[in-house]
């Protein structure tokens, strides 16, 4: 894993890459990125959930279309997938970083992966060290093969790898390896950020 090789390969490609030591370091960051009143909108993420990002959105003096809200059907959350792009803002995580300079994402229903690529004004992607990998082949493989079975565990999906942790290319109904996403650059300068964190983080 070489941190510095990723940020400049990232850079290159016209994301703006950051690398944050600690928590403290990231709401420092995140307190220069972002201005009073914008409009913010999320993506499903253990790394933003363990880090607290989301506390520190509601917290804020920000506009955040929380998803985490309780009681919200399943048209609440359409509309606020909907909202996600107009947003000023929108955070999210990936399922890996590669050294050359790419983002790869898998997705079930593309409610994520979708503001992440059109839409909203920024972008903000956090992530641990532990989601850069050597190359395409290394992320895919990751995303599959820890990410998804991770999640479909924690989601309680009735998939193979909720059971097997391995991805056996399933056709079950709860499949979430239905979108895969990889970004290898931008027209829009900097719109992208991507925030590495020095620890392990998330999937």
């Amino acid at each position: 894993m070489n941190i510095e090789k990723t940020i400049q390969n990232l850079e290159k490609h016209n994301f703006k890459a950051y690398f944050v030591k600690d928590k403290i370091r990231l709401f420092s960051l995140l307190d220069q990125l972002l201005k009073p009143e914008v409009s913010i909108g999320c993506g499903d993420s253990m790394t933003l959930e363990t880090l607290g990002v989301y506390e520190y959105l509601r917290s804020g003096e920000y506009i955040f279309y929380d998803k985490y809200k309780k009681n919200l059907s399943t048209e609440d959350k359409r509309a606020l997938y909907v909202k996600n792009f107009s947003a000023d803002v929108f955070f999210s995580s990936a399922n890996a970083i590669t050294e050359d300079g790419k983002i790869f994402n898998i997705d079930g229903n593309g409610s994520r992966v979708a503001p992440i690529i059109y839409g909203p004004k920024k972008v903000i992607i956090i992530c641990g060290k532990n989601k850069i990998v050597a190359d395409e082949k290394a992320a895919y493989k990751r995303a599959r093969n820890i990410a998804a079975p991770l999640d479909a565990k924690r989601l309680g999906k009735k998939t193979p790898c909720a059971i097997t942790d391995e991805c056996v290319d399933c056709q079950a109904s709860d499949r979430i390896c239905n979108s895969f996403v990889l970004l290898s650059g931008q027209f829009v300068k900097d719109r992208i950020n991507i925030i590495i964190v020095d620890e392990d983080l998330g999937y």
